[in-house]
């Protein structure tokens, strides 16, 4: 794939239809892109088509349990088969690793901070929670480093979209949960977070932090006009991490973790799987040149296999059961 996609050519789009979640950040996502497109081609109608999946609507079982990220997704990409949407705009670490045939992931936005954060309305950090309190997060990946670093605490499931969750945080049903510290960002909310959790050991998901925009692989004339908004550094990187998470089955129902940073040529990347207990993990790193999408899922690649190699494979299982 090139590194940029010539739009000169086309002629500007007359109307464009965004299909989104209706939580209130999937819509903040939705209006951001709509704001870009806008800027971009002025003359261009675009609209939003707010939409309820399975994911918004089964909230009391973990999602490892009711069909993993793709519940958040599906009903977004049949108003694209339908004709309904143009695009999609999803949350990156909510979509598939191997896209379903007959769409593409066509343009990856600017990242904003990717790392994990916790938020308390009593204490300032983990390290200050005392014995038996509930922690609330709807991440595997989190819930094995949790259990590994402080086994004393209560790790429950938190599901929910984002005003949901912090909801559940302030009548008292969690003394503390941990989130995305990208959507807080987005949505206004970064002074609720007492603490951002380092990227060592609190290892993203891969593409957390980026958005996606999903289009019709007959429509190459959308992936073009979509160009502009990509982002080079976010895309070689998500493109690693995803490769990482694509080796290894990546869902729900892995904790697993890919981070990958790009710049001046240059890719560092670092990878876990754990068991969801966290007695046991594999771990690897990579640093590698990354002048392409190529580049960066070979690398990606790499350091699954190295995971593999660790036994990653033996821990899998386990956990999909």
């Amino acid at each position: 794939m090139s590194q940029t996609l010539n739009s000169s050519s086309l002629s500007a789009p007359q109307r464009l239809v965004i299909a989104s979640r209706e939580s209130r950040l999937a819509m903040w996502q939705a209006e951001h892109v709509q704001d870009c497109l806008k800027k971009l081609y002025p003359d261009c109608d675009v609209q939003i088509l707010g939409m309820t999946t399975r994911g918004d609507q089964i909230l009391d079982k973990a999602l490892s349990k009711v069909g993993g990220k793709g519940l958040f997704v599906k009903e977004l990409e049949t108003a694209l088969e339908d004709g309904r949407a143009d695009l999609a705009v999803h949350s990156l670490k909510d979509m598939p690793m191997v896209m379903p045939e007959g769409f593409d992931l066509a343009c990856v936005m600017a990242r904003e901070d990717a790392r994990d954060a916790f938020v308390s309305n009593d204490f300032a950090s983990l390290e200050d929670l005392p014995k038996d309190t509930i922690v609330g997060t709807s991440s595997l990946r989190r819930e094995s480093v949790l259990r590994a670093k402080f086994p004393h605490l209560e790790i429950h499931p938190l599901r929910g979209n984002l005003d949901t969750r912090m909801a559940k945080l302030d009548r008292g049903e969690y003394q503390a949960i941990i989130l995305a510290a990208a959507g807080l960002r987005r949505l206004g909310l970064e002074s609720r977070i007492r603490t951002y959790l380092p990227y060592d050991p609190y290892t993203p998901a891969a593409g957390q932090g980026a958005l996606g925009i999903e289009t019709l692989s007959k429509h190459p004339n959308i992936k073009q006009w979509l160009a502009p908004l990509n982002d080079l550094a976010t895309w070689y990187a998500v493109s690693a991490e995803r490769m990482v998470s694509r080796q290894l089955g990546g869902s729900c129902e892995v904790p697993l973790a890919a981070h990958a940073v790009w710049g001046a040529g240059q890719m560092q990347i670092h990878s876990f799987v754990a068991s969801v207990d966290g007695k046991a993990i594999c771990l690897a790193n990579g640093k590698a040149a990354v002048q392409s999408i190529e580049d960066a899922e070979a690398l990606g690649l790499a350091v699954a296999q190295d995971l593999l190699a660790q036994g990653a494979a033996d821990l899998i299982p386990k956990i999909s059961k």
